[in-house]
This record gives C-alpha cells, structure tokens and sequence, in this order.
C-alpha cells in the first residue's frame, strides 16, 4: 500500500483550496477561527454554498446526486476545509441518515427525503440515547406499537445534538420486546412537528445549549416511515454509527488544532522565553504530533481498505478512541498555553478582548469543557476498546 498522494489527488488537493478561498465567506472563517458560536443561518449558508458547487454530498454516490469522491478525495476535502477555518458540515442528514437512506430506505424514501437533505428542506437529528441507554443502547425503552397504518411511540431521547434546529428526527425504538434486545429495535422517521413531542434544552457545562431532551407521548407516525423492515434497526444502527466513528475522529481539525497549539506556544511568553522552548511543554507537543501522525497513517489505511473493500468495518473504532483522544489533548495544551487567559469569562467579555480575538483564542475554556464529550458520545471510548477486543482481537 502506497501511501503517498498522487498527482492527481495533489491537483484535486488544488482544486479545494482554490475553491475554498474564492467561495468561503471571509466572516464565517473569522467566525470559526476564533471560536465563535455558529447559528443555524450560518450553517444552513456554507451548506448552500457546497450544494450549489455540487460538493455538499461528498460522501453519496453520483447516482444520489453525491460528488462519487473516493475516500481519499474525501479526505483530502476534509483537511483543507479544516485548514480553511470552513464551518463543519452538519453530519445528521448528511453523512448519516443519507448512507442509511441509500442502503436501507425503500425508492420512494429514496426520492423524497435526499433531496430535501441536499437542498436544506429538512434539517435532521439523531434519536439514540435514552437515559439509561447510552453506550448500551440495545436496553433502549422507547416503544412503538403498530396500529393499523401507524405507530404509536412512546419515550424519551436524550443528548439530541442541534435538536432544537430540526425539522425532523431518526429514531431507534422497541418495537418488539420478547428475544434478544438487539432483535427488537426498529428505524423510524419522525417529523417533530407530530404532536406529542416535546423538546427540552440541556445546558452544558460550558453555559452552551447544544443539546436536548425529546419526549415522545402517543405519537403518531405513519407506517411508511419505516426504514428497512421491523425490528432489523439494530443493524441499520451498526451501519450509521460506523460512519459516526469515523466523523467524529476528525483529522483535519486536529491537524489545524496542532498548528494553532505550537502558534499559541510560539508567541506566549514564559519567563522571558518562547512557551514552545520550554522543555517540558516541547515534550508534550511532540506527543500529540506523535500520536497525530500515527493517526493520519492509520486513516489513510482505513480509506484504502474502504476503497478498495467497501464499508468501514470495527476498525472504526481505533480512529473514534484516538481522534477523541487527541482533540482533548489539544484542547488541554490550548489550556494549559494560556494560563490565567483560559478562565471561562462570560463570552461578550472573551470578545471584548481585542488581543485575544486577533489571536483565535476567544472561548478557550468553553471548547475545554464542551469537548469532554467526544469520548462519550457516539459509543464511549470505553465500549469502542470492548468492541475491538470482541471483534478484531476474538478476545
């Protein structure tokens, strides 16, 4: 396996950041670089800037009106995005809703919801979690009981990311409860204007509101809703959060985290000299750059083999734990680099400051906190080893 580019990828590579710098809004890569807070118009404007170009799908066949990029062409967009300081393109219809669609859904699903997903009618999010069902989320409660041409659903989700911008939800729910857990779960789509649901925000520990809880009180959703047949959810929820693992691990933020970490360290100050001089602090840089760099080899494997054999398999797993991993170890040397300037300050303070702003580190404390998540969600590091032990090592 080579794995060097080629000069095509490298022209390709051209390409995207020719594109970038001529179509990305100087204020929302302002707005990202300093860490501000993206709203939904922000999102839903540099979605319908990809879309025009024919580049948001990046990750669809042509055939679903994708780009047919291979995975390295993906990833190749994924870092210079990143490089760019361009917003991250929301996952939930995207990169995950859509692959179960195309795979899974019937042709009319197929032809109603993908369009709408490109062109920004629907706004998606996701309905896994439950209290009590996180990493275990074949204990999940949430019922859904035929009636006639319906379901009727019962429950509650919880840590529903960005639900409170959603036109729609995905959910996974009980729709048997004799046998094995996984056997019956099924996938449903939910308009979240049905009443009987309501939407509770949940503030995190940074003051954000970034996720929700949705409660579900005899909600009725029609059978043709369904995706797949009843009670095979489980294996539709393998599949999407195979491709979950692999988003969240983030390559190319953290290869701009890094930049940005031994930028901060060049021009902080520590008894007269360079931060990045510093012994002790050079050593745990060179750490994460270690750690990053074997990273980027092990994804660059993993989009071979998804070149060349198809869907991501367990292996995703290693990239979720070590990505998470080391996006928190950014996060803390942005920390610890900063000092006193690191204290969570209310925002509109952290703004005022104009040396901070010119520098990119407005919200500091509040990305530290936020991102104690990432190895949480999405199957917490701890499941994700369990699950390389069981199914790559037969352990």
């Amino acid at each position: 396996m080579d794995l060097s580019f080629t000069k095509e990828e490298e022209a390709f590579r051209d390409e995207v950041r020719t594109f970038l710098a001529d179509n990305l809004p100087d204020d929302l890569a302002e707005k990202v670089r300093i860490g501000g807070e993206l709203e939904k118009h922000d999102m839903e404007r540099w979605h319908a800037i990809l879309n025009d170009k024919g580049w948001l799908a990046y990750g669809w066949p042509v055939e679903f009106g994708g780009t047919g990029w291979s995975p390295v062409e993906k990833h190749i967009f994924e870092e210079e995005a990143a490089r760019a300081n361009a917003p991250r393109i929301v996952p939930f219809g995207l990169a995950m809703l859509g692959p179960v669609l195309q795979k899974f859904g019937s042709k009319e699903q197929q032809d109603h919801y993908l369009p709408r997903i490109l062109d920004g009618t629907d706004w998606w999010c996701q309905g896994y979690s439950e209290p009590g069902a996180g990493s275990d989320l074949a204990s999940l409660k949430t019922r859904a009981v035929r009636d006639g041409d319906e379901y009727v659903i019962n429950g509650q989700k919880t840590w529903t990311t960005l639900g409170q911008h959603a036109d729609w939800i995905f959910c996974l729910v009980r729709t048997k409860t004799d046998g094995k857990p996984q056997e019956g779960i099924s996938f449903i789509l939910v308009d979240l204007a049905t009443p009987g649901i309501e939407m509770r925000p949940i503030k995190l520990i940074e003051g954000g509101h970034e996720v929700n809880e949705v409660f579900f009180t005899d909600v009725r959703v029609p059978a043709a809703n369904l995706v797949g047949e009843e009670n095979m959810g489980w294996t539709i929820a393998k599949f999407l959060l195979g491709h979950e693992r692999t988003n969240i691990a983030g390559v190319g933020f953290s290869m701009k985290a890094l930049e940005e970490v031994k930028a901060l360290a060049r021009r902080t100050k520590r008894n007269g000299k360079p931060l990045i001089e510093n012994p002790l602090f050079a050593a745990r840089i060179a750490d994460v750059d270690i750690e990053l760099e074997a990273m980027k080899i092990t994804n660059l494997r993993m989009l071979y083999t998804a070149q060349t054999q198809g869907a991501p398999g367990p292996e995703t797993s290693i990239l979720k734990i070590k990505g998470t991993v080391i996006r928190q170890a950014l996060n803390d040397l942005s920390r610890r680099a900063l000092g006193p300037a690191a204290a969570p300050f209310p925002s509109e303070a952290m703004f005022g400051n104009a040396a901070l702003v010119e520098a990119g580190d407005v919200n500091n404390a509040a990305d530290y906190f936020n991102n104690r998540k990432l190895s949480i969600f999405g199957g917490s590091n701890e499941i994700q080893r369990n699950i390389l032990t069981k199914a790559m090592l037969e352990l």
